[in-house]
């Protein structure tokens, strides 16, 4: 990728994610060492709820938008071979989206925005917050104008044609992301900014979980999407292979979308304000979502085995010690797909009525939560990282060996931090409490599991620097060693000859993503305007 004005656009945008990234690292290691309760010194609620909100906002919504969008613009402009459309534009998105992470930071870090991510009512955070998270999101919403834009103009200017494989990809995550931050903004604009300004008294909070439900499990799936690419078209190449198949990519992807957006409810399943028809319709919806990810399992490990082959690997699994485990972004995609098959379990366990009510609200959630994101996903981002920073700053990567190391810690530290939780819960330590400390024989039990999240949180942190180093060190060098590196997009293993317009186009899809959102979600809002709900009046107010 040549354009310089892109490779300065994309890094502006990974640079403002990663600076997010290590400083959530730091407060991440402060909550486990504070909650633990071993160092009274570090005892306060106050500023632990600071910390737990600052770090869940930076990372679940600066580090992954400003990624994704960095990304996408790369990915746009060099799979498309075309500049990015309206650069001022972009560059708009970008100081816009910065402006209210900026915004929001001033109260989060002040500790009057403590709200955690969710940012649920009753508690309320200063209007500065909310308008601060309503502008990054805006910011991203231009993002989105723009990867359509380009999608359209490239299918205009080869009709017939299938649009490249990594492309069709992020247009699927902007469809995706642009209906489920629907939701959240719904409720940001019309309940939440209007309470904290004091224009009304009160919100229903029912209509508010009711509103964020419709966006806090799609957005898992608008983080992981660009982890799905890189499985499809960066690593079978970069590990001597071929995508398995095309078409079973964009289905992939498409059901992805598809049925990750109108499965919400399983985050309400203990709440009241919905019936159990739409929870069981929801749950249903959430198992469906799993087909994608074995999907896309299978084909990977399918890619990994051919490459693993050719490299003259024998026998049943003999191809796995062939496989070039020194290459950066296959080693990332193998440790990635580990934590996925156990964070997936802890998924099916939640996904479960019977065996949701036995953790919910345990320190099983955020268990599986972190392993999934933290993990699976944010493991992939490094291994991106690390394969686009020498084309970006046109400089070779300042440590291969480091990324190795930096990756193994990773993954070492987040099993580590992790397995802790999941037992936890199942002893019934709580969640979103400062504090575990309580003095009689259950709490005895907790501690050498406190014990081991604090040497899992201290790996990471050693292994968040590294990542950091390595690449301000590749940007920063100042050897002359110039290096012009392109983007190499895997193909597949046969070339498809023509690709129906059902996997080539998002116009069908959003209409069936319309259909179902109308059908798991409209009653279930249309009720909080059309009845008295616990204690509120209609209008949700």
């Amino acid at each position: 990728m040549n354009d310089a004005a892109t490779r300065k656009l994309a890094l502006s945008h990974l640079w403002v994610a990663f600076i997010a990234f290590i400083l959530a690292c730091f407060m991440g290691v402060y909550q486990v060492l504070e909650r633990s309760g071993f160092i009274s010194a570090l005892d306060s609620p106050s500023v632990y709820f600071a910390s737990v909100s600052t770090h869940g906002v930076l990372m679940a919504f600066v580090l992954t938008i400003f990624f994704i969008m960095g990304f996408g613009y790369t990915i746009a402009a060099s799979s498309l071979k075309q500049p990015v459309w309206n650069m001022p534009l972009a560059w708009g998105g970008f100081w816009l989206a910065l402006t209210g992470v900026i915004m929001a930071a001033i109260p989060l870090l002040a500790g009057k925005a403590s709200v955690l991510y969710t940012f649920y009512p009753p508690i309320v955070a200063p209007a500065a917050f909310y308008i601060g998270a309503t502008l990054l999101v805006v910011g991203s919403w231009v993002w989105c104008v723009i990867m359509l834009v380009m999608f359209s103009q490239w299918k205009q200017a080869n009709p017939g044609q299938a649009v490249p494989l990594a492309m069709f990809a992020t247009a699927m995550n902007v469809l995706l992301w642009l209906w489920t931050s629907a939701g959240v903004a719904l409720e940001v604009l019309f309940q939440l900014i209007p309470l904290s300004l004091g224009w009304i008294d009160t919100v229903d909070a029912g209509l508010s979980r009711t509103l964020f439900a419709w966006t806090l499990h799609p957005i898992v799936y608008f983080w992981l999407i660009p982890a799905y690419t890189a499985f499809y078209v960066f690593v079978p190449k970069q590990a001597g292979s071929f995508v398995f198949s095309d078409e079973m990519a964009r289905l992939a992807f498409i059901v992805l979308a598809v049925f990750s957006l109108p499965i919400g409810f399983h985050h309400l399943y203990m709440d009241p304000e919905q019936a159990k028809g739409w929870k069981l319709l929801h749950g249903i919806g959430t198992f469906m979502v799993a087909l994608p990810t074995l999907v896309t399992g299978f084909a990977v490990i399918a890619s990994l085995e051919i490459a693993g082959r050719l490299r003259g690997g024998k026998g049943l699994f003999g191809w796995i010690g062939s496989l070039p485990w020194t290459n950066s972004m296959v080693l990332a995609v193998i440790l990635s797909l580990l934590m996925l098959i156990f964070g997936g379990f802890g998924g099916i366990v939640n996904a479960s009525y019977a065996m949701n009510a036995m953790i919910h609200n345990t320190a099983w959630v955020p268990g599986h939560f972190h392993l999934i994101f933290a993990g699976t996903t944010v493991i992939m981002y490094f291994a991106i990282a690390y394969y686009l920073w020498p084309i970006l700053v046109k400089k070779p990567l300042f440590s291969s060996s480091m990324a190795l190391v930096q990756l193994w810690t990773w993954f070492i530290g987040m099993s580590i931090l992790t397995t802790p939780w999941h037992i936890l819960g199942l002893l019934g330590q709580p969640r979103r409490v400062s504090s575990v400390v309580y003095n009689n024989l259950l709490t005895l039990s907790w501690q050498p599991y406190e014990l081991m999240m604090i040497v899992g949180g201290l790996v990471l942190l050693g292994s968040a620097c590294l990542f950091i180093y390595n690449l301000a060190k590749t940007q920063l060098n100042p050897s002359s060693e110039a290096i012009d590196q392109h983007i190499e997009y895997a193909e597949p293993i046969h070339a498809a000859e023509s690709v129906p317009e059902w996997l080539n186009d998002l116009k069908l899809w959003n209409k069936v993503i319309a259909v179902l959102m109308f059908i798991s979600f409209g009653y279930p809002i249309l009720q909080f305007f059309i009845m008295d709900t616990y204690g509120s009046s209609p209008w949700g107010f």
